[in-house]
């Protein structure tokens, strides 16, 4: 029985530092790495350069090309790196590779990796989930080649008021804000991320009302991220019951006394370790 298995890794959205520890370990110990040179920067690969049998760039490759190089790894006992951009669940196309391998009998293992969503949020410097704002995120694409199911098109997406994170959808960025107005008006914010965390990395802000046009005046024709939502542009929420003081849960099951305890940050400095450090406010 054969034992070797092929591992689909997520990179992350492109920064070489935003790959998970686990990612980076099995991209070392894979002799042949097979990765999505269209997405995934070369520089992923750097500490495996030397040393890996095989690195082969698939952007060229279909997906019969694909399954052919990852079986004939395995048939010569040798462990697969697939790598893929973002998380490999998320639009990664490996629904129909693993349908594949499971006809041919070949484990494999997913690896989750940073989404463009997350990266992207991170970058504006904002919560997608503000509470009394909104608390879902919608990840999803504009319409192309790909059938959609009428409950999934964007207008019936939208008419949920949650955060929007739309790939694939810039360069129909027109239709996108068509669809969107009706259920978010023209004022809602929208941030569009062109290859985020990439050294080339751009950015736009505005609204419903103008973001086409700064798009367009961007040139954004691909690898953009949409984000739309009421959570990019307002400081009109509540906070988090996590940390309220006057909320018990059950990490902090008692109601803390109004007279709170609050850390003497002089006390607490590490050359006062093991004296008091608490006071009272």
């Amino acid at each position: 029985m054969n034992t070797n298995k092929v591992y689909f890794i997520g990179a992350g959205p492109g920064d070489p530092e935003l790959i998970t520890v686990k990612a980076l370990r099995l991209i070392k110990q894979c002799p042949v790495i097979l990765y999505a040179g269209s997405l995934v920067p070369r520089e992923i690969l750097s500490e495996v350069e030397g040393s890996a049998e095989k690195i082969i760039d698939t952007a060229s490759l279909d997906l019969d090309e694909i399954i052919a190089h990852t079986a004939a790894a395995i048939n010569a006992g040798k462990d697969v790196g697939r790598v893929h951009s973002g998380d490999p669940s998320v639009y990664g196309a490996i629904g129909e590779q693993i349908r594949r391998l499971e006809a041919l009998g070949i484990d494999y293992e997913i690896v989750p990796g940073v989404t463009a969503t997350s990266a992207s949020a991170a970058w504006l410097g904002k919560e997608l989930t503000l509470s009394g704002v909104s608390q879902t995120i919608i990840m999803t694409r504009y319409e192309g080649k790909t059938p959609f199911p009428e409950r999934e098109r964007l207008p019936s997406l939208a008419a949920s008021g949650a955060t929007l994170a739309i790939h694939l959808g810039v360069t129909r960025i027109h239709k996108v804000v068509e669809d969107l107005i009706p259920h978010y008006g023209e004022d809602c914010p929208v941030a569009v991320c062109y290859r985020t965390s990439w050294p080339d990395q751009d950015k736009v802000t505005g609204t419903l009302k103008d973001i086409v046009q700064k798009v367009r005046d961007k040139k954004f024709t691909r690898t953009s991220l949409i984000l739309v939502g009421h959570v990019l542009g307002t400081d009109e929420f509540r906070d988090s019951y996590l940390y309220d003081h006057d909320k018990a849960h059950v990490y902090r099951p008692k109601v803390k006394q109004e007279k709170a305890r609050t850390v003497d940050t002089a006390l607490a400095h590490p050359v006062n370790k093991g004296k008091p450090a608490l006071t009272e406010a």
